[in-house]
Formats: structure tokens, sequence, C-alpha cells
């Protein structure tokens, strides 16, 4: 998930820096920073690669992490675009000043010659039920859930074109990546966003884009395609996309399938998968409130908690990432896949791995409750590890877009000198250092 550390204009910070250098100092053998911006466009405290004015700050961060961790730990950086998604107006605003009065609500009203100040009145009349008969699908979702692009608005010149502007755009984020000094590029293909709706059995554009599953894997190949020009065949680039929509009419297992042996024949280096994540089932929001893809039931599977049915949170994407290794296995393509989700303990990792079951194991919770897992693992001290108690308190955070901590540490040691805190000065921004004067090499030799 995003921490919500950098400036509003996506720069850098030193909250940023301290974050990830918490992380390297636990000797991961990779870390993917967060979901970074490809477009020049204000996103709010979201890191960007949009520009080049970002190169120094990220070449900045790659260092941080390559010294805290002394070189132990690779460094990529997941490039994502999104479209645009507005907050849940007030009803009666949406239908006085934001709906488009056509003659379709005229003739629904039987208010054919009436201006459109007096068929806003009517609307405003109505109750939901009637209010549902009259507005079109599209119509009601901005007004219940707030405006948002879909990938099908083909209507709107930003959306027909995507097709021409997202190789362009993932290119040149990925050549700037390349510059800034990170070891590897993560296309993000997943969850509610614009290249995981390109994906989805639900795009049904008709430029050829959309429709079936080979028209939907253009443009993510496309984009690969330019990507692996820009940066060279040499330099890995990988991509994370779903296992499974999990809403309805999305994609399932035999189309993930499928989607990873295309990724896998057109040259990409590693597969990260996830499944869920999408907007089409989120709950609603609250007026002024942005609609979060990470609330319905494909936001539990892709962010699964304690609260849980009888499989409970752990590992739930395991099965799906076995079966989609095999496919790509099956046309004779071995590289590797990598699977996350409800994963906490070595045992649990290293199954996955020992049985075939993937090839890479990830952590995102697990790591935010305990970022020395990794070294406390290899140290042979793993009973010393704080183990993610699912409550998803984090997401909690990241869905009001203010700094993600873990509510296993975020309030212990709060008044050691020196350390960052959230601007209310009510929680730390990093975990307090375990072992602070362990000689860590030292360490890792003798063990």
């Amino acid at each position: 998930m995003v921490p919500w550390r950098s400036t509003e204009e996506g720069f850098v910070t030193p909250e940023v820096l301290d974050w990830y250098r918490r992380f390297a100092r636990g000797r991961p053998g990779a870390i993917v920073v967060e979901a970074t911006g490809i477009r020049d466009i204000p996103s709010g405290p979201l890191l960007r690669i949009g520009d080049d004015r970002f190169i120094a700050g990220l070449r900045m961060l790659v260092e941080t992490i390559r010294d805290a961790s002394r070189g132990q730990t690779r460094v990529f950086i997941q490039c994502i675009d999104f479209l645009a998604v507005r907050r849940r107006p007030d009803p009666v605003r949406f239908l006085k000043e934001f709906l488009k009065i056509t003659p379709k609500h005229r003739v629904a009203l039987n208010a054919e010659t009436h201006g459109d100040e007096s068929v806003r009145e009517k609307l405003c009349q109505l109750d939901n039920e009637a209010l549902k008969t009259v507005l079109d699908e599209r119509e009601w979702e901005s007004l219940t859930m707030g405006y948002r692009e879909h990938v099908t608005d083909t209507h709107l010149p930003q959306i027909a074109s995507l097709p021409n502007l997202l190789p362009e755009l993932f290119a040149n984020a990925a050549n700037r990546a390349k510059i800034a000094g990170f070891d590897g590029v993560e296309l993000h293909y997943a969850h509610a966003y614009t290249m995981a709706s390109m994906l989805s059995k639900l795009n049904n554009r008709d430029d050829g884009y959309g429709g079936a599953l080979q028209n939907r894997l253009r443009l993510p190949l496309e984009v690969f395609d330019k990507v692996r020009t820009a940066v060279g065949k040499n330099y890995p680039v990988g991509c994370r996309y779903l296992a499974d929509d999990i809403v309805d009419g999305g994609n399932r297992l035999e189309d993930a399938i499928i989607i990873g042996q295309a990724f896998a024949k057109a040259g990409m280096d590693f597969l990260s998968l996830s499944r869920g994540g999408r907007f089409e089932d989120a709950k609603q929001p609250a007026i002024g409130k942005a609609a979060y893809p990470y609330t319905g039931r494909s936001g539990y599977e892709c962010m699964p908690q304690y609260l849980s049915d009888e499989h409970g949170p752990f590992g739930r994407n395991i099965p799906l990432a076995k079966n989609i290794r095999k496919g790509i296995r099956d046309i004779g393509c071995d590289i590797p896949i990598v699977v996350t989700g409800g994963i906490h303990g070595f045992k649990q990792a290293e199954n996955i791995l020992c049985s075939e079951q993937g090839d890479i194991v990830g952590f995102a919770r697990q790591a935010l409750a305990d970022p020395d897992w990794f070294l406390k693992v290899r140290l042979g001290r793993g009973d010393e590890s704080t183990i993610c108690e699912y409550t998803n308190y984090c997401e909690a955070l990241d869905q009001k877009h203010v700094p993600v901590t873990c509510k296993l540490w975020d309030r212990v040691g709060l008044d050691t000198p020196g350390i960052l805190k959230t601007s209310d000065r009510k929680r730390r921004l990093t975990p307090p250092l375990w072992e602070p004067d362990l000689d860590i090499d030292e360490a890792l030799t003798s063990n």
C-alpha cells in the first residue's frame, strides 16, 4: 500500500527516506517501492516519476536503501497509471449543478417544454427509487458513488487516446527509474487502476482494445514492448496483475493463466500476483469522500483481515498462483512467480517455495508489522518476530490518504529523541530499531 509520505507534488521527502531506510535495515531480498505515478499531474502525497525533475530524489531513495542494506537488497519501483475519481457529491448540488440535463430526463419527467432549472427542481423532489428510474447507470453511479472515469468511456478524448498515450508514459517512467539507479521496474497492471481495467473482461471497448482477451491484452503488451525498448533487454521488467478480478463479470483464473502465458512469452522477467481490489463492488462512500476500491468483497480478497471466513486471511492467493505458475511452465517458460497475500511465517513461505507453488514470496503487511522479520529469520531468531494481526489498521489509514503506520509499533517510544512523527505528534512514522547495537554483517557472517 502507499505510505503517503511524499510531498503534495510527488517528491521524495526525509520521511520517505526514513521509511525505506528502516525496511532496508532488515535486509530483504528486494524492496518494491510504492505505486509511483507516471503522469506529470498532481496526485497528493504519492510519489511520482512523470518528469525528469523527480529523478534526483528517487536516486537518493535508491542510494538510501542500498546503504542501509549494505547492498544486499535489490530495489524495484512500481509504476502506475490511474484515471480520474471524484468525491461523492451532495445529492442536491449534483442535481442542481453537475448533472447534464438531456431530452431523456425531460421525457421521463413529462417536462419536454421545461427549461433546465425547472427540470432540476423536479429531479430534486424525487425519492431515490424514482430518481433511479430517471437517471442512467452512469449518472446514478456519479450521484451515489462519485464520478469515476472508466476505460470504456471512449467518448472522452482522454480515454479514447489511452492506447496512444500510455506506452510512452510508462516507457519514459521506466527509463527514469533506470537512470535513478533502480534495479528493475514493476508495471502495475492490478487492482482498480487503468491497466487492470484494460485487461478485465469488463472492458468492452470497440476500438480493438476491448472485448476478446487478445484485444484486452493489446495495450498491456504494447506498454511492455515500449518499456523494453526504452530500458534494454537486460534490465528487469515485470508486472503485478490479478489472478482473479473477484467482481461479477471480471477475469477468473482461466483468464489469468492465459494472461500470464502471454506476458511470459512477451519476455517479462517476473509476474507478481494479487487479486481483487476493484471499484465495481466498493462500498458507498460518505458524501464528500471518494470511493475506495478495497471495501467490497474484491477488496477483502485483496487485503483479507482477521474477521474472515473459515479459510482465514492467510495465503488465500497460493492456489491461484500455483495454477498460473503451472500454466506458464506448461508452455516452456520459467519466469519467477511472486506469491503475496497473507503470508507471515517462515514455514509458510518455505512451503510455497519447496512445493513449487511460487518462486518468490512477497510480504507487505507482515513487513510493515516487523521490518526485521527477514533478518531475524536469517539469524535463527524467528521466534522474536512480531506477527501481523491482520486488523487492517494500516489499510484504514491508507484509505484516508494519511501516513500509514502499524498499530503494533506506532505509539511505542514516542519520546525517543530524533524520531519522525505524524503532524499531530501522536504516531511515530517508523518502527523502533530492533537490536540497535547489533553488527548485522558480523551477525550474519557468524550465524
